[in-house]
């Protein structure tokens, strides 16, 4: 005689959430093929037509974006790389360090931060820290021109490559933060007790269980603030002095240009094949938003095990 297997009964409650769910996440399916097919329909015209109708007249359209494409990831990476340790440190100190009533403090700061407007940070890096950067930069090209990374001549008004990747960094840093600080939080008690059981100060409890348990949600986090650096567009049209460049140099006045800044700065005078040209950017970015999150969830996945931010 077979055993019959007991199903749990399906309310219409757990119907209608399982539906609602399923819905949400076609949606979101169809509108992301919905946004591809618009930029790659769109961006047809600028890839099949004439390098002279393009603007500055390049030798072909991917001449026309590839400074664009290095900007975008230039100045983003500066941002993640000014971004980053502050945002782990702020986070662990808030989660391991600072007394209960700062930390709620500094957390409720924090989340402040990430809802600031970016024209906002725009004018701030305008107004603020592009002048009081111009001496140090100065200082940089003087003693350090050698480096190819200041290579004279130095920018006058300090609104170079650099001073925008400080400002996303700025902007990103409450993102970062706020996501470690939580994944922090979820690391299992047992685990931290354990490893000061065994003698361990609390850095190297931090290291040998804070960390790795939370390794995929910090890379989860910085992915997401660097999708924010990549497509931000006030920030970079009011604060940065394009050009069509590529250029690593960091204290210059030719700077490259990014993708979102460009569209930003161009989309409202042009027409014709410069509309579609500016959509085929967008689609570049697109492109490389994709590319940068897919290989983020690959290194997730590899830590699902070991991760609590999944």
């Amino acid at each position: 005689m077979t055993a019959v297997t007991p199903r749990a009964k399906v309310r219409p409650a757990d119907r209608i959430f399982s539906g609602s769910t399923l819905l949400a996440g076609v949606v979101i399916l169809l509108a992301l093929a919905a946004v591809a097919l618009f930029l790659i329909v769109q961006s047809i015209p600028a890839l099949v037509a004439d390098p002279a109708e393009l603007e500055g007249s390049p030798t072909s359209f991917w001449a026309y974006v590839a400074p664009l494409a290095f900007g975008t990831v230039w100045a983003a990476a500066i941002a993640l790389l000014i971004a980053f340790p502050l945002s782990i440190g702020i986070a662990l100190f808030i989660s391991h360090y600072a007394p209960r009533r700062i930390a709620q403090g500094l957390g409720y700061i924090i989340d402040l931060l990430a809802a600031v407007p970016s024209v906002v940070f725009g004018l701030w890096g305008i107004k603020v820290l592009a002048p009081f950067l111009t001496p140090f930069y100065d200082w940089l090209v003087t003693n350090f021109g050698w480096f190819p990374l200041f290579a004279p001549p130095v920018s006058g008004t300090g609104r170079t490559v650099l001073t925008v990747g400080i400002v996303l960094a700025v902007m990103i840093i409450p993102i970062i933060t706020a996501l470690s600080r939580e994944i922090f939080l979820q690391t299992p008690r047992l685990h931290e007790e354990a490893a000061l059981a065994l003698g361990a100060t609390r850095l190297e409890m931090i290291q040998m269980a804070v960390l790795p348990f939370g390794r995929a949600g910090i890379v989860s986090a910085a992915m997401l603030g660097l999708g924010r650096a990549l497509g931000e567009t006030m920030v970079v049209a009011m604060v940065l002095s394009p050009a069509v460049v590529i250029s690593f140099v960091l204290t210059s006045s030719t700077n490259p240009s990014t993708i979102a800044g460009n569209i930003a700065l161009k989309f409202p005078d042009a027409y014709g094949v410069g509309v579609n040209a500016l959509i085929a950017t967008g689609l570049i970015l697109f492109i490389i938003t994709l590319v940068i999150n897919s290989i983020a969830r690959y290194v997730v996945n590899r830590r699902k095990a070991f991760s609590g931010a999944n």
